[in-house]
């Protein structure tokens, strides 16, 4: 019976024979091994750059062809190696980066001994090195795993290594290679976070002859700066945090600036380039009030960590690591990058994204050497004595302009209030409106947003900042984070007051989402949002947030209880412990209790809020992450306008 399962093609009559136990030849030892090492084009490129840092290269040039499949160039200025090290260099297991053998206090990027065999045994090889002060160059190759006696050569002082036809030893990995695209926009990632490792190293990548990027030796800011490609961040928030003897800094942009990928969260530990699941969970806990849902921050963070409580030798890509105490980990790096984007509305923000269209020749303007200075904010004139003037006071049109123009008046002092919702009704038809022309009152240094000059559509309030610059304000937007803050003020505090209502609401809803909010009944009178079962599918809401109480009750348990069901993580005994599901709750009661698009809004009303939005922690983005404000600079306003 047992043919019946033998496999097709099997000779069931031979007998079972143990299979003896043999020694793999050492070319095939090394081509295993470099499966490991040497996944794909970006992991040579890696390991390459990494000999050349850890030899102390000044200037390094990487060159692809092909996405690395077809070549591989890494040049550098480092110390070089003599013809008995550049022998020794090219068998496995041999290093100059380890001192002793605990494998605790590594200083090095490389350490394993495993990147040039591995290399070697699946491409074409050379390395040309010439050690500082030598008059000569020596020169080895390695093709499949076969190495060539070391020769002389030319070469200037430190090292070149030339890697060709990748993987043509190991054809089975070749195949399963993405496109030249892809393989090469993969290598340009490993050595971006590489050079913002050593900034003081000069870098250069070349793709296909064509420079992506050409850095000079800088300082970490402007290394920083260069390498997290955020044009349109109008600024970074610098952090710097210590706990239980580990310190992080770094640079962020504000929660504004985002990306669908993480490939904008570059993060070093011990100036080791890594991409940690710890420190990227941490980062998104960190963001996770303030940033779009699904989007990812952009960040460069530097960990110093303790030798001894930070393991990186747990993969042969030294790309992930395993920390001693990951709870104190995780608390650094959420406490630093929350204070920091604590910071009010104003300081660092977003540029929208201007582009202006190809002109065939450059338009001449009137020459502004030798002009007066701008006049400091903001820039809203009287109008011209009556008769013909280019600018009118008033749009002379027979529909309603969109537009309003204010009248001037003196700035608030900083502490004014902006209890929500507090909003005054337009002007009844036919009342005098405030006379124009009255001198504007300048500008503080210390009000980031300005001064408000203007409301669009009744959604958006126009701003002139001290510097001159244009600041445009959503209204809702600014106004829901402002009420979030207080809101969740006021929970943390262990109390929100409620107001019961004259008469109760029914809310019908669907079973399920019945079900999910009374199970987080006692979270929801915390809020101040009182309700209790009515019966079959249907729940009673006794009172709301004194705060909200022009908020419709229907309307807001319909979104909280849409809001919980589409929760995937949202276990009914989790609620009380989950913050993020507390200031999920907290979002929607926020937008519900904010002011709304096309509600009209005095000055006083306006230069109010803008001066809380520069209080108010987090102001810079609503509940949803969305940008609460957006600024055009001088130099923004002449790129719209064709003027550079």
């Amino acid at each position: 019976m047992s043919g019946l399962f033998a496999e097709p093609g099997m000779d069931t009559n031979q007998p079972e024979t143990p299979p003896h136990v043999r020694r793999l030849p050492e070319v095939i030892v090394n081509r295993i091994a470099a499966g490991e090492v040497i996944e794909r084009p970006a992991a040579a490129v890696k390991e390459l750059v990494e000999n050349a840092i850890d030899a102390g290269a000044r200037r390094l040039e990487v060159s692809l062809a092909g996405g690395g499949v077809d070549r591989i160039i890494v040049t550098d200025d480092g110390v070089g190696m003599s013809a008995d090290d550049l022998a020794l260099a090219v068998d496995r297991h041999c290093t100059s980066k380890l001192r002793d053998e605990t494998l605790v206090h590594i200083s090095t990027l490389g350490f394993r001994g495993e990147a040039l065999p591995s290399i070697g045994a699946a491409a074409r090889l050379c390395i040309t090195s010439r050690p500082r002060g030598e008059s000569g160059a020596w020169r080895i190759r390695v093709e499949g795993g076969k190495v060539s006696p070391v020769e002389p050569a030319a070469g200037a002082p430190g090292t070149s290594v030339v890697v060709e036809d990748l993987f043509f030893a190991t054809p089975a990995r070749r195949k399963f290679l993405k496109s030249a695209r892809v393989e090469g926009r993969h290598a340009e990632n490993v050595v971006r976070r590489l050079a913002l490792a050593v900034p003081q190293t000069a870098f250069r990548f070349v793709l296909d002859e064509r420079v992506l990027f050409d850095l000079p030796a800088q300082d970490m800011a402007a290394r920083s700066a260069a390498l997290l490609d955020a044009s349109e961040a109008d600024g970074f928030l610098e952090i710097s945090g210590e706990r239980d003897g580990m310190t992080l800094s770094g640079f962020i942009c504000p929660p504004s600036v985002h990306r669908s990928t993480a490939n904008g969260q570059f993060m070093l530990v011990n100036g080791r380039p890594v991409v940690d699941p710890v420190l990227k969970t941490a980062v998104r806990v960190a963001y996770r009030r303030v940033i779009e849902p699904g989007r990812h921050p952009v960040v460069a963070l530097m960990l110093t960590v303790p030798p001894d409580r930070v393991d990186v030798n747990v993969h042969p890509a030294k790309t992930e690591l395993r920390f001693a105490d990951e709870a104190s980990v995780r608390s650094l790096v959420i406490g630093t990058i929350q204070r920091a984007l604590e910071h009010g509305a104003g300081s660092v923000g977003v540029r929208p994204v201007l582009s202006s269209a190809p002109r065939q020749a450059r338009i001449w303007y009137p020459p502004e050497k030798g002009a007066a200075p701008p006049i400091p904010a903001p820039a809203f004139h009287a109008p011209a004595p009556e008769g013909v003037r280019f600018a009118e006071g008033r749009l002379q049109f027979g529909d309603a302009p969109a537009a309003r123009t204010l009248p001037p008046v003196a700035m608030p002092s900083p502490g004014a209030g902006w209890d929500a919702p507090v909003v005054s009704a337009p002007p009844a038809t036919g009342q005098a409106e405030p006379a124009y022309g009255a001198p504007v009152q300048p500008v503080a240094a210390d009000h980031p947003l300005g001064a408000a000059i203007a409301q669009v559509l009744d959604t958006y309030i126009l701003a002139v900042a001290a510097d001159g610059s244009l600041v445009l304000v959503d209204q809702h937007a600014a106004h829901e984070r402002l009420t979030h803050e207080r809101l969740r003020a006021q929970f943390l505090s262990g109390h929100v007051q409620a107001q019961r209502l004259l008469v109760p609401d029914v809310v019908d809803l669907p079973r399920v989402q019945v079900e999910l909010l009374l199970a987080r009944q006692p979270t929801l009178e915390k809020l101040g949002v009182e309700i209790e079962a009515f019966g079959g599918d249907s729940v009673l809401v006794r009172a709301l947030p004194a705060m909200l109480r022009s908020s419709d009750a229907v309307s807001l348990l319909r979104d909280l209880a849409d809001e919980l069901e589409a929760d995937e993580n949202g276990a009914p005994d989790e609620m009380a412990a989950l913050d993020g599901r507390l200031d999920a709750v907290i979002a929607r009661m926020a937008c519900h209790g904010s002011i709304r698009a096309g509600r009209r809004l005095s000055v006083e009303e306006m230069n109010a809020l803008l001066r809380q939005m520069e209080e108010t922690p987090r102001a810079g983005t609503c509940s949803h992450g969305r940008p609460t404000w957006l600024k055009l600079s001088k130099a923004d306003l002449e790129k719209l306008f064709g003027r550079r």
